[in-house]
């Protein structure tokens, strides 16, 4: 038999962590994020403050997989204890870009004069606030906090025009967490 591949992630205080079946369950001060972990022959375990991911394949791949899987349960430990923040800049030079939300979607207007305006969807349970040039995307699942910032970000994106001279745009400018 080969040998055992293993990564253990700590359970944090204030962090409740369940499993039933495939899907692992945390559970925090900001909220609750559920997620399934399946993938052959290797199994997630729940012990009193940790919890481990192993396989006792000795592949590459398996190894690979037990890293990401123990990536994805750190990332969601850490999202429901701080949570995950993305701040993006508003930038034109000559037509004010105006922004709103609404119906789960950013509407972009007046981008380079454009009259009709643009959409930049908001992924899961994400929240998007707009202060002036200042777009604030905050949630606690780093993947849709993550895809709603690119999202804004490529809803304003120029194509066939020169992007040294064309700044106009919504941009990320800084990722805190």
């Amino acid at each position: 038999m080969g040998k055992e591949i293993r990564k253990t992630i700590p359970i944090p205080e204030g962090v409740m962590v369940k499993k039933e079946g495939n899907v692992l369950t945390v559970s925090g001060e900001l909220g609750t994020l559920t997620r399934e972990f399946t993938y052959p022959n290797i199994v997630v375990d729940v012990q009193q403050d940790e919890v481990v991911v192993d396989t006792r394949v000795p592949r590459r791949i398996y190894k690979a997989m037990v890293g990401t899987f123990a990536s994805h349960i750190q990332n969601m430990i850490k999202g429901v204890r701080e949570g995950y923040r993305y701040e993006l800049k508003v930038v034109f030079s000559h037509f004010p870009i105006q922004l709103s939300v609404e119906e789960g979607r950013v509407v972009i207007q007046n981008f380079l004069g454009e009259r009709s305006p643009r959409y930049a969807s908001i992924v899961g349970d994400t929240n998007v606030e707009i202060s002036g040039d200042r777009v604030i995307v905050s949630g606690i699942n780093k993947e849709d906090v993550g895809q709603t910032a690119a999202n804004i970000e490529q809803a304003t994106r120029i194509k066939r025009l020169d992007p040294r001279v064309f700044q106009d745009g919504v941009y990320i400018v800084a990722k805190g967490e």
